[in-house]
Order: C-alpha cells, then sequence, then structure tokens
C-alpha cells in the first residue's frame, strides 16, 4: 500500500467545500499525517483514518492553516487513551511555541511527545524504517517552510521458484540470492542471478511542497518522483501576488513537475476566490499535461 489521502486542499480560508491543508500518506500501513490545519481531526474521522494510526506527522511551516488543528488533534489522542510515543516534525521555532501551548493551557499528554526540528538548508533524511526513507527540504515562503519527499527503499529481487528446484537451491542460499549473488551448484557450475531471480517492483515515490514560491532548484529536490504535490494557490494572472505572498501559480507547479521528471502532478492549497479549480487545472495541465486536483476525500494511488 502506498496512496495518499486528502482532507485538506485550501489555503488560508477555509470554504464550506474545503478544509485547510492536511493529508495522510499511507506507506505500507505506517500512516503519515502532513499538515494539520483546522478540521484535520473530523476529516480524519470522515474518511476512517484511525488517530491510533498515527506516529509521525509532519508539519511544513508554522502558518495556521497548516498548524492549527495540531493542538486538537493531540488532545483528542490523549482523551482517547494513547500511551505510545508520537513523533512531530516541525520547523525548530515550534519547539518553543509547543511547550509555551502545553503551559498555557494546561494540558498533560499521556504520551511522550518526540521533538525532531527542522532547519536545513539543504535536503536531509529525517525518518527511515524496513520500507521507507523520508528527507525534509527547503522551500521559499514568508517564513521557513519545507518540503517532505518519501521514498521506497529497492526490494530484493524475487527469486524464481522454479529455479530453486531445478538447481535444488538449499534455503541458507536462498537470502544471498535474493541480495544479488550468483549461485554455483555442487558441480561448481557457475548460475548466474539474472537467470535465478526477476527484478523488483521499481521503488516508488511521494513529494509534498507548500507553500512555496517558484525556484529553479526545487525541482533538483524531487528529481523523478512518481508523485508530486505542489501547492497552486493562485492563476497566472495573479503571479506578483504569488511572488510577494510566497506562493505559486498553477502554472509554475506544472512547471516544477516538468523540470523534475515527475511522473503525476497532484495541485492544491487553492485560494478561496476560485469556486472550483477548473481553472487552475487546465492552466497547469497546458505545461504538464497529467496533472489532478485535490478534493477533500480523494485517494490517489502512487
Amino acid at each position: 500500500m502506498f496512496e495518499l489521502t486528502i482532507l485538506g486542499s485550501s489555503s488560508a480560508l477555509p470554504t464550506s467545500q474545503r478544509y485547510p491543508s492536511a493529508h495522510v500518506l499511507n506507506a505500507h500501513e505506517r500512516f503519515f499525517l502532513i499538515d494539520c490545519g483546522e478540521g484535520t481531526q473530523m476529516q480524519m474521522r470522515r474518511y476512517r483514518i484511525r488517530y491510533g494510526r498515527l506516529h509521525n506527522i509532519f508539519i511544513s511551516h508554522l502558518h495556521g492553516d497548516h498548524v492549527f488543528g495540531l493542538y486538537g488533534l493531540l488532545s483528542t489522542m490523549s482523551l482517547a487513551g494513547r500511551q505510545y510515543p508520537l513523533n512531530l516534525y516541525a520547523p525548530e521555532a515550534f519547539g518553543s511555541l509547543f511547550r509555551s501551548h502545553l503551559l498555557d493551557f494546561d494540558v498533560h499528554l499521556n504520551y511522550e511527545i518526540n521533538f525532531i526540528p527542522l532547519s536545513s538548508k539543504d535536503p536531509v533524511k529525517i525518518f527511515e524504517d524496513k520500507n521507507i526513507i523520508a528527507y525534509s527540504f527547503p522551500l521559499q515562503h514568508r517564513v521557513p517552510a519545507f518540503g517532505f519527499l518519501f521514498r521506497e527503499k529497492e526490494k530484493e529481487r524475487n527469486i524464481r521458484k522454479d529455479v530453486v528446484k531445478t538447481y535444488d537451491i538449499p534455503v541458507a542460499q536462498i537470502h544471498r540470492i535474493k541480495k544479488g549473488s550468483d549461485y554455483y551448484t555442487a558441480d561448481g557450475k557457475l548460475i548466474s542471478n539474472k537467470k535465478l531471480t526477476i527484478d523488483p517492483p521499481e521503488p516508488r515515490s511521494f513529494a509534498y511542497c507548500s507553500d512555496t514560491r517558484y525556484f529553479s532548484r526545487l525541482a533538483d529536490f524531487v528529481r523523478g518522483v512518481n508523485l508530486l504535490y505542489h501547492e497552486a494557490t493562485f492563476a497566472g494572472d495573479k503571479s506578483k501576488l504569488a511572488t510577494r505572498t510566497g506562493h505559486s501559480t498553477a502554472e509554475q507547479a506544472a512547471t516544477v513537475a516538468l523540470e523534475a521528471g515527475a511522473h503525476k502532478l497532484i495541485i492544491g492549497h487553492f485560494s478561496a476566490r476560485y469556486k472550483n479549480p477548473d481553472i487552475l487545472l487546465e492552466e497547469a495541465r497546458s505545461v504538464f499535461p497529467d496533472t489532478i486536483a485535490a478534493d477533500e476525500g480523494r485517494v490517489i494511488q502512487i
């Protein structure tokens, strides 16, 4: 399983149809919440994503439409009896803000928060397990902001069951062969790994870029990604406003996807001035045809 669920696709002003930024990535049944705008916990309930499945929360930057839902979500998980730790990745300045919140509102969580500060000006590995490696990388916004890249680890090669029987390969040798080793039969004959195995599936990847103005180096950070989420707050006629506020137009989001060699682009973080994202979608597709628009509840298989 490797899929993204959209919980919130609006920018700073929510609408009756769109919530502020929040997304859940399911990577091999490990759930990552990416940004946590207002209403995130209600959206999780609506789309049947259990709070208890969350072990890692990633906050891109410290603007309210990306973080105001976090305090309520953490409190709810405590009230629900959570006792196991949660990893919280956020810009470095959030550490003191979070501690102040706990004190100001007399919050006593039942579980430990492991705070991992983000501050690097270059891509940095921030998470790894047996299936996934996650990186943070800098964006260009009005405040320190970070994007996130999730890549599957390359899987072992798949051994062909028929050759195991043909060459009477002992169980003790199978692990080495799946790692890429050749095999010597009892009489000394070399059987190449290519004859023994088949290629594993290509590793998949997902990148998240919100909020940011366009800058050429961004494409290098997300090179070759399977699915790229990129903010598209404005249409092209608002390009000066986008630059001034540290945001991107739909055309600029598509340009990043094109320059990065991404396979698919999903645009979101839409300004409330757009009743629907059709104008933004059309603009992005003129540059990068394989573009879709974020909608609440939409699930994208990667």
